[in-house]
């Protein structure tokens, strides 16, 4: 049993990332973080963002593909993913409109089916992650979360759990975490605690209600390759805030098992 990758989710750097494509890689880069997981690439091609890449020595496991973009440019997503290296096409969301019934539900669970058909067999993986909409309706008398990933075998979808968004929904991410190991390569790895209106907040790593220890022991046990660091919404800049996180990671998990 290895120690887990640490990467960061580039949404947290959104508007970094708008702003300055290269300075802000280079600075994730710098930090020390080892891959990153995007979520758009800002009009790069993929050869300029695979040469930046692999001059900073970043891994890029993953990217968040819309679905929209799924829908039209299956193959174009796949191509840019076998050509920067990375491994996962991630299904980040689900609109509110989509996902008002079980039966529209029904309906996108056979969509990605059949999409992580297509992406499985390019040799890459479909992942679905997840909120905490996903527990808020049943298919077949299960949450939608577990309905997701009711098909087991080859071309599965697989998960990409966010903890955060699981525990927010009243679940213990731990026993989900368990719940599907060998099929949960990727963890969102957040904090977070609720405002005066039961909101949620998301944290620097260590400020929140997640028990992030025991998150580490348990992604371990179930074979999870990448721990990602994420915080959608940063109460500072989301460059100190990612350099923080990281910190906590470096000080709790790192540098102890190095």
């Amino acid at each position: 049993m290895g120690r887990l990758g640490i990467g960061l989710q580039l949404y947290t750097l959104r508007d970094d990332m708008a702003n300055d494509f290269e300075g802000t890689l280079r600075h994730v880069a710098k930090l020390g973080y080892e891959g990153v997981e995007f979520a758009g690439y800002y009009d790069k091609s993929s050869d300029e963002v695979k040469a930046l890449l692999d001059e900073l020595g970043l891994k890029a496991f993953g990217s968040h593909v819309s679905l929209e973009r799924f829908r039209t440019n299956l193959q174009g997503e796949i191509d840019f993913l076998h050509t920067i290296g990375a491994k996962y096409a991630i299904c980040p969301y689900v609109g509110a409109e989509e996902r008002e019934s079980a039966d529209q539900w029904k309906a996108l669970i056979a969509e990605c089916e059949a999409i992580a058909v297509e992406v499985n067999k390019q040799g890459l993986q479909f992942l679905y992650h997840n909120h905490d909409f996903e527990f808020h309706h049943k298919v077949n008398d299960e949450f939608v979360f577990d309905a997701m990933f009711a098909k087991t075998g080859e071309n599965a979808i697989n998960v990409e759990m966010d903890v955060c968004w699981v525990q927010f929904a009243g679940q213990d991410p731990l026993a989900y975490i368990a719940k599907y190991a060998g099929r949960l390569p990727l963890v969102h790895f957040k904090d977070f605690t609720k405002d005066a209106e039961g909101k949620l907040v998301t944290l620097e790593l260590g400020l929140g209600d997640v028990p992030l220890q025991e998150v580490i022991k348990a992604a371990e046990k179930a074979g999870v390759e990448w721990l990602v660091v994420e915080q959608d919404n940063c109460q500072k800049p989301p460059l100190t805030s990612i350099e923080n996180s990281l910190n906590w990671v470096k000080e709790h998990y790192t540098n102890v098992t190095n």
